[in-house]
């Protein structure tokens, strides 16, 4: 169907547009007035298209439909999130066991101590993407190496260091 003979069929269907999605929005009319406008920015930028399946009445309904249940998700999940963030309390610091502080101290060291025992260039590849969320991928752009090289250090690195762990390789 043509644009205008779309626009056309939208102008003589927009009462009936308007209280479905009115309908839609549980007769909230300015809710409605919103809801139908993103469909018609929709229709007539082709993210929505008639494939001439149904009437265009069946179609834009659909449209509408789908479009209002979207912003319905879209708000649900704003307010919830927004609601669950403002009730949480912060926890009250409690303070720390020190048996796990020496046991996270100790590990922690026994890590430095692995990774400086590995190849600059493996310390590099699992430095950034174990501690600076960065991909195998992004940190071979970085370093300005290929990414299957990037790879490589990264699995060799895993692997050495995991060996340097169990203490199943000397220095």
């Amino acid at each position: 169907m043509k644009t205008g003979d779309l626009k056309a069929e939208l102008q003589r269907l927009h009462e009936l547009s308007f209280a479905w999605a009115s309908y839609c929005c549980r007769n909230r009319g300015e809710e409605a007035q919103e809801l139908l406008q993103e469909v018609y920015i929709r229709v007539l930028d082709g993210r929505a298209r008639f494939d001439e399946r149904s009437s265009v009445k069946t179609w834009l309904f659909g449209v509408i439909r789908r479009t209002a249940s979207e912003r319905a998700r879209r708000r649900w999940l704003r307010v919830g999130l927004l609601t669950t963030w403002r009730s949480e309390e912060p926890e009250a610091a409690r303070p720390p066991d020190p048996e796990n502080v020496l046991c996270n101290a100790e590990r922690n060291q026994q890590l430095r101590a692995a990774l400086a025992r590995l190849p600059r260039r493996q310390q590099e590849v699992l430095h950034l993407v174990f501690y600076q969320d960065l991909t195998v991928e992004e940190s071979a752009k970085m370093l300005g190496i290929s990414i299957g090289s990037a790879r490589t250090h990264f699995a060799r690195g895993k692997t050495r260091l995991r060996e340097f762990l169990k203490g199943d390789v000397s220095a």
